[in-house]
């Protein structure tokens, strides 16, 4: 277990646990297949997969019920981890201008219930696939909608699948708006 969460959390390539924790690279290499193994079995069915529309109807009903927004998929967000280990070959595709060091990219999308149905760890700007959704329509104020929609932050584009808040709320309808879509951010 050791051996596959340094592995994983720091990066550490097999054989360089040898010294520290008496075991091979090879023995060290299972470790990690068979953790990775166990999480896929245990939690696939449950946590690891894309919602049902079943799944997403659920979703529409909890964030309408728990923060009275309706046709909300989720709240995204996300975070740049330093690479400390990245390869100087890559380090300039991983860099960015606000830092001196490599990043790679965490996103993840996460329901009311801290369902993390979406995740992505790898190159800002490389994945798409977040807003290839099913067709789930709502309404609101009698207007069909045909889609979802994700609460972001100020960084994500201006589409139609992210709903931010008012950077300058002027009124107290815009002001009331940003506070309940920040306490519903807290989600992810």
């Amino acid at each position: 277990m050791t051996a596959a969460l340094r592995q994983l959390a720091y990066g550490y390539t097999p054989d360089a646990l040898d010294t520290y924790l008496q075991m091979s690279e090879r023995v060290a290499r299972e470790s990690l297949h068979n953790f990775c193994r166990c999480i896929i079995d245990l939690y696939a069915n449950v946590y690891l997969r894309e919602p049902t529309l079943h799944d997403i109807q659920c979703l529409y009903e909890g964030h309408e019920r728990i923060h009275g927004f309706s046709g909300m998929m989720g709240s995204i967000d996300c975070m740049h981890w330093a690479w400390a280990k990245c390869p100087a070959a890559w380090r300039g595709q991983y860099m960015r201008g606000d830092h001196s060091y490599p990043t790679i990219m965490l996103e993840s999308v996460a329901s009311y219930a801290n369902w993390i149905w979406h995740a992505y760890f790898g190159v800002a700007g490389s994945n798409n696939d977040i807003n290839e959704m099913s067709d789930v329509p709502y309404h609101v104020n009698g207007v069909e909608y045909e889609r979802g929609y994700y609460l972001a932050d100020g960084i994500y584009p201006t589409w139609t699948s992210f709903v931010k808040g008012f950077s300058s709320a002027v009124d107290e309808k815009r002001s009331y708006f940003t506070r309940k879509q920040a306490g519903a951010l807290n989600d992810i």
